[in-house]
């Protein structure tokens, strides 16, 4: 299954400000979704797994962005879907698990923990990382301490009037391994 990860985050690795705050991310609104490639992610995801923060942040946005994906919502805490979203309480392997069964190709990860989690899982195939043009200094970081070791495949890179910067990535191997998938002996 392919695991799908696109997230945008400041120059020194954050993905929300101080309190789960997204409104930085108004820097680059005038680079079109369709050429930052995340229109042909929802496209291609068939369920999007969303941690309960990023839930909450995007669940007050003017316009619901996910009406054409299964949401999964992984969380703890009860709450009222508004969008036909569904909750999910446990491990994400778990999740994946359940999902690959119901027959989904392609999963989307949103949200700082669900994503951590899934790289400690070494469950992520493919990482799409947007550096925009601020430095916010504090807030949530994407990467912590702790994670296992794997390499990454750049796969793409390109920059954007805005300034916004992203690199797409393939995983690797990971651990003590020394070569790439494709590089190793059968």
């Amino acid at each position: 299954m392919r695991v799908s990860v696109f997230l945008g985050l400041s120059l020194d690795g954050f993905i929300a400000s101080e309190g789960g705050g997204l409104d930085w991310l108004d820097l680059v609104r005038t680079d079109p979704p369709e050429d930052t490639g995340f229109l042909a992610l929802m496209a291609s995801a068939d369920v999007l797994v969303m941690g309960r923060s990023t839930y909450d942040a995007v669940i007050a946005f003017p316009e619901w962005p996910y009406a054409r994906t299964r949401l999964v919502v992984m969380t703890h805490r009860p709450f009222e879907a508004k969008h036909g979203e569904e909750r999910f309480e446990g491990e994400l392997t778990e999740l994946f698990e359940r999902l690959a069964q119901e027959g989904h190709q392609h999963v989307y990860l949103d949200g700082g923990d669900v994503v951590r989690q899934g790289l400690r899982a070494n469950r992520v195939t493919d990482l799409t990382l947007s550096w925009l043009p601020i430095v916010l200094g504090s807030g949530v970081a994407l990467f912590e301490r702790g994670l296992p070791e794997r390499r990454w495949q750049l796969i793409s890179s390109r920059g954007f009037p805005s300034g916004l910067i992203q690199a797409t990535y393939e995983a690797g191997a990971s651990g003590n391994d020394t070569a790439w998938p494709d590089e190793q002996e059968p």
